[in-house]
């Protein structure tokens, strides 16, 4: 069995564009789908996966670990988060070639289940992007939080920490304890709340005031406290704070998550399966994890095929703990992709299908053509003008 091509197919998803990626091989019929989306870099994936078909072209689909080394090192310059987004993409694609050419689901070939099956939360506005940004008060933030656990969620997360810096003010950090705590009480202790601080503190101190404010709503964990690199801040926070830190979204390998490890920086890591390199470097980061004893929850914002992805992890990864998704990101979200994920009491059930389990409607997928994305940073400044993070 051969690699013959492999091409990119574009979907717009209003504040995302979705880039799904199509293996192609000379057995009758067989081919594979992954998704190597990464937000506002679309162009440049669609031209890295082009970049990296002719390393590929022509070998064996199956020699997954071979391939994936092919395309890092024969690349000779480090791929960085656009070419590790096209290098994740087609690394999808051949497991969903592998599954399909053995008639066994990924999960099965990951290692096997480990779990009957797996605990999700979703963003405000069940996903819909301006709903995740724009829900920064106290009734609307309630209002939302109500809808998702209406509609059969057991756990969500929000974004309300403000454009910070490095000092927060008294009324910020007031705002944040106060949106918490009604938060709390509007879903009530069955439900997890996690908070995404988004990197916007810009130093442990600022962090640290927010962790404070937002912890007698026991949050499951805060996310991003810090921006990337921050490692020995981290660590420090980890000591100081009583909610469990999350982060590891915008890290593409696990030489990059080594360091957190290492020290035991943070409670939960989040790699995302899109950009750290596929399913393959995803299980060795959970396995450096466990070792450390810190728990995986992978980052996924993404289109339908990152969700079934995730969901073969999830399904197959001991230490795994809930599951980001956001299938309420646009209403036509089944219609691109008919898939195994379904929704039982607040889990995703198992699949039983070959492969991902997956079928791309390629007609659907052309009603939604590429269309630049919204820039959410063009307003993350501060009332003196200082841009921050955002």
């Amino acid at each position: 069995m051969r690699i013959t091509d492999i091409t990119t197919r574009v979907v717009n998803a209003e504040m995302r564009n979705w880039i799904f990626v199509r293996v192609e091989t000379d057995a009758d019929g067989l081919y594979g789908w992954g998704e190597a989306t990464l937000e506002w870099k679309t162009r440049a994936v669609v031209g890295a996966i082009e970049d990296l078909k002719p390393l590929v072209l022509g070998r064996d689909p199956r020699d997954i670990e071979q391939l994936v080394r092919i395309m890092r090192k024969h690349s000779f310059w480090r791929l960085g988060v656009i070419g590790m987004s096209a290098l994740s993409g087609i690394e999808i694609a051949l497991w969903d070639i592998l599954g399909k050419s053995l008639g066994q689901p990924v999960w099965r070939l990951l290692g096997g289940k480990v779990r009957e099956r797996v605990k999700v939360y979703t963003h405000l506005g069940l996903g819909d992007m301006r709903a995740v940004y724009e829900s920064t008060e106290l009734d609307l933030l309630v209002e939302r939080a109500t809808a998702v656990v209406q509609s059969g969620y057991l756990a969500l997360k929000t974004v309300f920490i403000p454009y910070t810096a490095y000092l927060p003010t008294l009324q910020e950090v007031t705002k944040a304890g106060r949106l918490m705590e009604a938060l709390r009480e509007a879903v009530g202790p069955e439900v997890e709340i996690m908070v995404d601080f988004h990197g916007r503190p810009a130093s442990a101190g600022a962090a640290l005031a927010y962790i404070d404010a937002v912890e007698p709503g026991r949050p499951m964990f805060v996310e991003e406290v810090l921006p990337p690199g921050e490692t020995i801040a981290l660590a420090n926070l980890k000591a100081k704070s009583r909610v469990p830190l999350a982060t590891g979204e915008r890290l593409i390998d696990r030489l990059e998550f080594e360091a957190l490890f290492r020290i035991r920086a943070i409670d939960i890591a989040q790699p995302d399966i899109c950009h750290c390199g596929g399913l393959m470097e995803a299980k060795k980061i959970a396995a450096m994890a466990e070792t450390a004893g810190i728990g995986i929850a992978p980052h996924n914002p993404m289109g339908p095929i990152a969700g079934v992805a995730t969901l073969h992890f999830a399904v197959s990864t001991p230490n795994h703990v809930i599951q980001e998704e956001m299938v309420g990101a646009v209403p036509w979200y089944h219609e691109v992709v008919r898939g195994p994920i379904r929704m039982i009491d607040g889990y995703w059930q198992v699949p039983t299908e070959p492969g991902l389990g997956l079928e791309v409607d390629e007609i659907a997928c052309a009603a939604h053509p590429f269309h630049p994305e919204v820039q959410h940073a063009t307003n993350a400044m501060l009332a003196d003008g200082t841009v921050v993070d955002w």
